[in-house]
């Protein structure tokens, strides 16, 4: 029987009799159990699942949809089984009504209380009270050493110049941290849960570039969220940069024409 599966049932009092595995767990193990009682649940691990736990709940607090936290142990997140099986093409509306209410949760500064992780790769979240500082040194500077010469020395040169190119103290927005298509379940034209999180507070552009990096939001998305700030669209490959460096360490070369591509838009 798969150990995952097992830890999750115990963790909320039910005896296993079905597991089978969901896909798109990429970086973490991710299984859909039933128990004997009737109950069913969603059981994943991950680098760290009581952190993951925290952050579905901030979600869930901001009025955003959020798979409930069931239970949570350093070994498993255990969370209720949301409806899902839609498309983000009839979801749009729903999905701007809900950033725009996750992004109206403000902090303090911008970072996070923990460090995370994807994978092994590691998402450093010290706060700070300067944005583009923190966007420099805990998103882009913090790859260099993976980087191969060349693009380290353009990212390197990219964030020097960031104090001239970000506002220095936008809203701390409540951010989701990796919102693309496969972490939004949507059910009909709703959207059900946000999945997956990497939570921290920083600038709310930050989620929208993330998002329209593998996905296209249009119009209806754009009005249901409401107006964006003066000149976001040169910010957008800045912060697009992060994800695709990302990308770059945990999947390799393939990846580097992406981040070649966003770092020529950003004119590094």
């Amino acid at each position: 029987m798969n150990r995952l599966a097992v830890i999750g049932a115990a963790l909320i009092g039910g005896e296993l009799r079905r597991v089978e595995a969901v896909h798109g767990g990429d970086l973490s193990e991710v299984l859909r159990i039933a128990l004997a009682d009737g109950r069913e649940a969603i059981v994943k691990n991950g680098p760290a699942p009581q952190t993951e736990a925290l952050m579905l709940r901030v979600i869930a607090a901001s009025g955003a949809p959020a798979p409930a936290v069931l239970a949570a142990s350093d070994e498993a997140l255990v969370m209720e089984l949301l409806p899902a099986g839609g498309t983000l093409s009839k979801a749009w509306v729903s999905l701007g009504l809900a950033l725009a209410r996750l992004h109206a949760t403000a902090g303090t500064g911008y970072g996070w209380p923990t460090n995370y992780a994807f994978g092994p790769v590691a998402i450093e979240n010290g706060w700070t009270e300067d944005w583009p500082r923190f966007w420099a040194e805990h998103r882009l500077m913090t790859h260099l050493a993976h980087l191969p010469s060349a693009l380290a020395r353009r990212v390197e040169a990219l964030a020097a110049g960031l104090p001239n190119r970000l506002p220095a103290r936008p809203t701390p927005a409540l951010l989701h941290g990796d919102l693309w298509g496969g972490n939004i379940l949507a059910a009909g034209d709703r959207v059900s849960g946000l999945i997956d999180p990497a939570c921290y507070h920083g600038h709310a552009e930050v989620d929208l570039a993330m998002l329209g990096l593998f996905d296209q939001p249009g119009a209806a998305f754009a009005e249901a969220y409401g107006a964006l700030e003066p000149d976001n669209d040169e910010r957008l490959p800045i912060y697009r940069l992060w994800p695709a460096l990302v990308h770059l360490r945990l999947f390799g070369e393939g990846y580097r024409p992406m981040v070649e591509r966003i770092l020529h838009a950003t004119g590094a």
